[in-house]
């Protein structure tokens, strides 16, 4: 739970970079992770901070973040040219006009950062307190990170560069993540007196820490996880990001009564939900939007996506369950079945080899193998309804628009065109014709054939 703020909150998302090593044509935070593009992690952890104003900083790209962000409340300012993080958050100042509280500033590319670790950050200069608070972080590898040098109290002596850094100074390990909260009536102020005179020429968000302490102003640092800050600028780090993700969600699950045979081969969404005593074998993917009730046996090699699966079901092994579809209590998909905008019904059962698309399957139905509705005329779509406790013979074709009656019978290998009446039997087929003796006759023929000279 929250703790209570006295002032209130902004934030500042700098999305402005150009994100090269990603080498694509998607910017780069509104790739995915967990099934949810980066920026939109970063944007749903700070929601529960109920930000007065949020600002993202947009550069290359910036209509597809426009396009991204449609319907937010949310303004984008642009960064052009591009001369450093604190020119970057500079270009916010217009924006954040009149308010009066703590400036939240955030990295579109670092999209792992908890809802607890922003409030802990703003906490730490709420009220009467320090004038920043820095994000640090302690990295196996502190490599080209900057270092802070804080007191025991947390109040920061010192930041720097890891090139600027003497020897003394690169052995601490407590590095500068970027991420800091800033009392809104000193921001501004200080990023106007940021310099450029470095080698890269541009104007760096950190300097402002020395510049607040020659002011007589205290900063301070608040320790986070490595994993939390990890930054995303090429496809292995996206991956890696991947990874720590996954590796949470996983626990997460597990933790709340959830079996993964093999965690490390199941793949998980931000938005899945997966009831108590579900059992989930290995190689499975939940893609978004899927909610699984209790007690649920997810068999190996399956796909789950924008689908909700009630109490007692079985999905697979190999199904493939698209959006829009739903199955009722005790419902049966068994292997090599695909679904797509489908109801099944409490109990029913399709156990394999079957596509059902834009169907309605009755409570106790049971779809035999290779059984296909056909629902697309390479135009339109049209449902199939099939209704309680029907039978649908193996290899089967039910051809949309139809509607098969409550408890009938669909003969094996029928392709069905029009609606079926309830508790009737409708067999689609050629009569069995049968020739004796023909099949010998022609093993004959064809071997005399095979040996003449």
């Amino acid at each position: 739970m929250l703790s209570e703020l006295h002032r209130p909150v902004a934030a500042i998302v700098l999305a402005a970079g150009k994100g090269t090593r990603m080498r694509s044509d998607l910017h780069k935070v509104l790739h995915p992770v967990g099934g949810r593009p980066m920026l939109m992690h970063l944007l749903a952890s700070l929601a529960p901070l109920q930000p007065q104003r949020t600002v993202v900083v947009v550069g290359d790209r910036a209509e597809q973040l426009e396009r991204a962000l449609k319907g937010r409340e949310v303004a984008l300012v642009t960064q052009s040219p591009q001369l450093g993080t604190g020119h970057a958050v500079l270009q916010a100042e217009a924006a954040l006009a009149g308010f009066s509280g703590t400036v939240l500033i955030l990295f579109g590319d670092v999209p792992l950062v908890t809802t607890a670790t922003m409030q802990r950050l703003v906490a730490a200069v709420d009220g009467d307190g320090p004038a920043i608070a820095v994000l640090g972080f302690r990295p196996a590898n502190p490599g080209a990170y900057g270092r802070i040098l804080a007191h025991a109290d947390g109040r920061i002596a010192k930041m720097v560069e890891a090139k600027d850094a003497s020897a003394a100074e690169l052995a601490e390990r407590l590095c500068n993540s970027g991420l800091m909260a800033v009392r809104s009536e000193v921001l501004f102020a200080l990023l106007h007196q940021v310099g450029n005179a470095n080698a890269a020429g541009e104007y760096y968000l950190p300097d402002i820490v020395m510049l607040a302490a020659g002011a007589g102003l205290v900063s301070v640092v608040q320790e986070g996880s490595a994993d939390e800050v990890i930054g995303v600028n090429s496809r292995g780090e996206l991956a890696m990001a991947e990874a720590l993700f996954q590796a949470a969600r996983r626990a997460e699950v597990m933790e709340a009564g959830v079996s993964l045979v093999a965690p490390e081969t199941v793949f998980l969404s931000h938005d899945t939900v997966l009831g108590h005593d579900c059992l989930v074998e290995p190689n499975v993917v939940f893609a978004p939007g899927v909610t699984v009730a209790d007690g649920v046996k997810i068999r190996a090699f399956s796909h789950l996506e924008g689908a909700t699966v009630a109490a007692g079901c079985e999905v697979g092994p190999y199904a493939r369950l698209r959006p829009g579809t739903v199955l009722e209590a005790g419902a049966k998909v068994g292997n090599f079945v695909e679904t797509k905008n489908v109801r099944m019904g409490a109990g029913a059962k399709a156990n394999h080899l079957t596509y059902l698309g834009d169907a309605s399957v009755g409570a106790g139905s049971n779809i035999g193998a290779g059984t296909i509705t056909c629902n697309y005329d390479g135009y339109f779509k049209y449902r199939t309804e099939i209704g309680e406790g029907a039978f649908i013979g193996s290899n089967s074709a039910l051809v949309a628009p139809v509607t098969i009656g409550a408890g009938a019978i669909v003969g094996a290998g029928s392709t069905v065109t029009r609606d079926v009446a309830a508790d009737a039997l409708v067999l689609v087929r050629p009569e069995q014709a049968e020739k004796r003796g023909w099949a010998a006759r022609f093993r004959s023929a064809m071997k005399a054939r095979k040996e003449k000279p």
